[in-house]
């Protein structure tokens, strides 16, 4: 079929590219078993390991004891050696008296006389059990008498105090299975049978390959419009985590034949295949179209239902799988963690994952898309009722959207969202959550990091989580947090956040930090101008384009007073931090915003002050008397903190 005449040929190539790469979307669950189908089921390769090398790899065959442990009768405690029989009749009025042998037992000798009637012999905890004696007395229980006999005052039973041979572990007896990982207290049982050397699964080799012109390697400078490759050392390790063992064979560019030759070698000298980067719609993306000259049968999947995750390739060259994951980071990680984990943990000859799950309220709406599962990052804290799943807004190019999530919600194809209020399961990153000891909900500061540095070095767990002013102060009123930073002025009083607070809540003065207007510094349309004669002046130059905040924020309240009902160029630009505006500024991609001094000062630009704003926090009353609370109030009030939040440019109050 040919090109739609009426389309330009720009238009033309990118619809056909469209159409080759996500011919049809699979379901998660489809997807995953046609991979799964595609390479399994296949022999699991072994190698034989000495112990010390073994921890954390899986055993490849089932191992049986070669010997009795322990490998003879041994006696549990310090005492004396003894027949039952001679104590039968032994009391506290009735004293047994027995004749020392001469001969003590400690662990690692062997025994050479026999216990006869009447006698005992002296017997440390582990020593071997002599012939005649089948039990052993305490010596707490016995009195010396001279230098070569004891009164037993206590009687006592064939097999007390002994361990005898094989009872912990018997000849034959089934150790350990095939499958088991391999951790210290397996190593123990192998150790304790003699075993030093022991099959196990080797572990396969995954050539790891980051795709893109625009990465850079970490500890390299960034060049304009460069990014850091992240997905290269976070997949590495995943796979190590995971039962692989990574090669990172580094960032390819968008070169065919280079990115050709690299997936050539990976194949050749590894098991399986990783890359990221490369699987969307970009006429730069060329991963997947070169699977299809590396082996059959190829492509499996290309394009999977998911959020994150919608771009995932999945294929199988000549008996080897191959993975493109997303560019994104968190969409990368997600779906490693959910649908390349299960593989590569079979491959590794371990078990599936078990993963923890607990029920949890989300405090706020999500939105979904109809037609894909969606994942949703969430990060829990403790509410009146139980646990609270915050959602994590950062998006799928966020690295700390996984890596700062205790787990994740799942919102199903059919719903276009998850309304406020719902309980949900949430899948657990971790085999346990741990509720943090503190809890911030609302606007975020660099100066609120300073303060609770004090907090983490004392071990105490604080979690921040920005959703600004308003939203925090509503977290406060429902009990999901112990404070709300906030920032807000109320124009009828003329003050900051009193006027917002309600029954149950305090304010806690925290610092004052100057918002301004931010520029770049060779911008003369700014020189010399006030906060409210530079508004003026952009707004009368539609050549001048700003970057706002977001609703709910107390910048953005801050900004709209400025602009007194316009709309100018860029504002619904609305980035969620004051780092995103000085960025913008800086990048070109606009000319004007609001942010704080430190942060302006931090990114080289011009700054002209507005107003100094007042940071404080709103305190649930109810949680003021937790050691937690109490800590970061101390902190807060310290002079280690005041000086470090004037060294970083703020106001203490």
């Amino acid at each position: 079929m040919g090109f739609d005449m009426s389309m330009n040929p720009q238009s033309q190539i990118r619809s056909a590219l469209e159409q080759e790469q996500f011919l049809k979307i699979l379901s998660r669950e489809e997807a995953l078993a046609r991979f799964e189908a595609a390479l399994f089921p296949r022999a699991v390769p072994s190698e034989k390991r000495k112990l010390g090398d073994a921890l954390g790899v899986a055993l490849a065959e089932d191992i049986t004891a070669p010997i009795d442990v322990p490998p003879f009768d041994r006696s549990n405690v310090d005492g004396f050696a003894v027949r039952s029989a001679d104590l039968a009749a032994a009391g506290e009025g009735t004293p047994r008296r027995l004749t020392l042998n001469r001969e003590t037992i400690h662990c690692g000798t062997a025994p050479r006389m026999q216990v006869a009637a009447g006698t005992a012999t002296p017997i440390a905890t582990g020593g071997p059990l002599p012939r005649g004696a089948d039990a052993v007395v305490m010596v707490e229980h016995t009195q010396p008498v001279g230098s070569d006999a004891i009164d037993v005052r206590r009687a006592v039973s064939p097999g007390q105090f002994v361990s005898y041979a094989g009872s912990d572990i018997a000849r034959g007896e089934a150790l350990l299975r095939a499958g088991t990982i391999i951790g210290s207290r397996e190593i123990g049982m192998l150790a304790a049978c003699g075993i030093a050397e022991v099959a196990v699964a080797r572990k396969p080799r995954v050539a790891v390959v980051s795709t893109g012109d625009e990465l850079v390697q970490p500890g390299e400078m960034l060049a304009p419009a460069a990014i850091y490759d992240t997905n290269g050392a976070i997949v590495a390790a995943a796979i190590d985590e995971n039962g692989g063992e990574a090669v990172f064979l580094g960032a390819i560019p968008d070169d065919e034949a280079k990115l050709e030759s690299a997936m050539r070698r990976a194949l050749a000298e590894s098991d399986m295949l990783v890359l990221s980067g490369g699987t969307s719609k970009g006429a730069g993306d060329l991963s997947h179209r070169i699977i299809g000259r590396l082996g059959r049968p190829g492509i499996i999947a290309h394009g999977v239902a998911l959020k994150p995750g919608k771009p995932l390739c999945l294929a199988v060259c000549d008996g080897k799988p191959v993975v493109i994951l997303p560019g994104f980071p968190t969409s990368a990680m997600f779906t490693f963690h959910d649908m390349i984990v299960p593989v590569l943990r079979k491959l590794a000859g371990l078990p599936p994952r078990s993963d923890a799950k607990v029920n949890a309220t989300v405090p706020v709406r999500i939105a979904s898309e109809l037609g894909r599962t969606e994942f949703v990052m969430v990060s829990l804290v403790e509410g009146r009722d139980g646990l609270i799943a915050y959602p994590s807004g950062k998006g799928s190019g966020a690295i700390t959207s996984f890596a700062q999530a205790d787990g994740f919600l799942r919102i199903d194809a059919l719903a276009d969202q998850m309304p406020a209020g719902t309980e949900t399961e949430v899948t657990l990153f971790t085999p346990h959550v741990r509720v943090p000891d503190l809890v911030i909900v609302g606007s975020h500061c660099t100066g609120l990091d300073l303060v609770t540095a004090q907090l983490a070095h004392t071990g105490l767990a604080v979690r921040s989580i920005a959703v600004g002013s308003l939203g925090g102060l509503a977290a406060a009123k429902r009990g999901e947090c112990d404070l709300a930073p906030i920032h807000l002025f109320d124009d009828k009083s003329e003050t900051y956040n009193s006027p917002y607070l309600v029954e149950g809540l305090e304010l806690v003065p925290g610092w004052r930090r100057m918002q301004g207007i931010v520029f770049r510094k060779d911008d003369r349309r700014f020189e010399g101008l006030g906060a409210k004669e530079a508004v003026a002046a952009t707004l009368a130059d539609p050549a001048c384009i700003m970057v706002n905040r977001n609703q709910g924020a107390g910048t953005r309240i801050l900004i709209d007073r400025l602009l007194g009902g316009a709309r100018p160029e860029g504002y619904w630009n609305q980035p969620r931090s004051h780092n995103a505006v000085a960025a913008a500024v800086a990048q070109h991609r606009a000319d004007w915003g609001m942010t704080i001094a430190p942060v302006a000062h931090a990114a080289g630009l011009g700054f002209i002050p507005f107003a100094e704003e007042h940071y404080d926090f709103a305190l649930v009353t109810a949680r003021k008397d937790r050691p937690a609370v109490q800590a970061f109030l101390d902190a807060l009030g310290s002079n280690e903190a005041r000086a470090a939040l004037e060294r970083a440019g703020f106001r203490p109050a």
